[in-house]
């Protein structure tokens, strides 16, 4: 590995990991088209996209963590939902991630593409408001079936790409589950914690992470995620979503043309 490329790599895991803090997600929305394309466009180095997935669950683990701790420490966090959903998640990235080394490469971005496409409708949803029963939005009552079936589909998901499914994750704890978007942002990184460290552990036990790429990013992710989530409690909500759906479909859109025209 090049300096430059390591350089690039830092630099990526920086910007994936601001993202990350800022709306929730784990980062694997930005960081599979910025480790799959931006290194290849600049010259300096080229990844295939199954070690991408490996790098970009690494990158998950870390910035989610971080975000988690972050998010935790300012109550916006759903405990009950976080250890129910986070348990469903786990498992399913768990299989998704072993199974993923039997999968061509084509085949992880037709699944990352189609994750994004059902993200997407999802952002127009109205968000839930601060009812009164549901104080600030930490005790919001939920369906047990319904908080275990939806993480453990997006686990398997995100396991088989690399992403944590957080892009997912947030729309469907907004518009399904009907949680506040500022507690849906803290209790996803809580959940794609504990997603991201099964679906890492599978990757790694398959030969899927390149060990010197993904030291780069995470070290860029560490001053990201924190900063990120800082400037998140500072946002309004608007903002917030604004920036997610538009993220969404931007990324949609490439990988798409990428599935059907490569």
């Amino acid at each position: 590995m090049t300096l430059a490329f390591a350089v690039t790599l830092i630099v990526l895991g920086f910007v994936g990991a601001f993202v990350s803090g800022l709306v929730g997600v784990g980062g694997g929305i930005v960081m599979v088209p910025l480790l799959y394309y931006v290194p290849t466009v600049l010259g300096v180095g080229s990844l295939d996209i199954k070690h991408v997935a490996g790098i970009t669950m690494a990158q998950v683990l870390a910035a989610s963590a971080v975000g988690a701790i972050t998010h935790g420490r300012g109550a916006m966090v759903h405990h009950r939902l976080a250890v129910a959903g986070g348990a469903a998640m786990a498992a399913g990235s768990l299989i998704g991630a072993i199974g993923s080394r039997y999968v061509s490469g084509r085949g992880l971005l037709t699944i990352f593409a189609v994750m994004t496409s059902v993200a997407l409708p999802l952002m127009f949803v109205r968000p839930a408001p601060h009812g009164a029963a549901a104080g600030d939005g930490t005790h919001v009552p939920f369906n047990g079936a319904t908080a275990v079936t939806w993480p453990g589909l997006i686990g398997l998901a995100s396991g088989l790409v690399g992403a944590g499914g957080a892009f997912l994750l947030v729309p469907v704890l907004i518009a399904v589950l009907r949680v506040p978007v500022r507690v849906s942002i803290g209790t996803s990184l809580a959940m794609i914690t504990a997603s991201a460290l099964t679906g890492f552990l599978g990757k790694a036990l398959t030969g899927q992470i390149l060990l010197g790429p993904a030291l780069a990013v995470i070290a860029g992710s560490l001053t990201g995620a924190p900063l990120g989530a800082k400037v998140s409690h500072r946002a309004p909500i608007t903002v917030l979503r604004v920036v997610l759906g538009a993220l969404i479909a931007v990324v949609s859109i490439r990988v798409w043309a990428d599935v059907l025209w490569h």
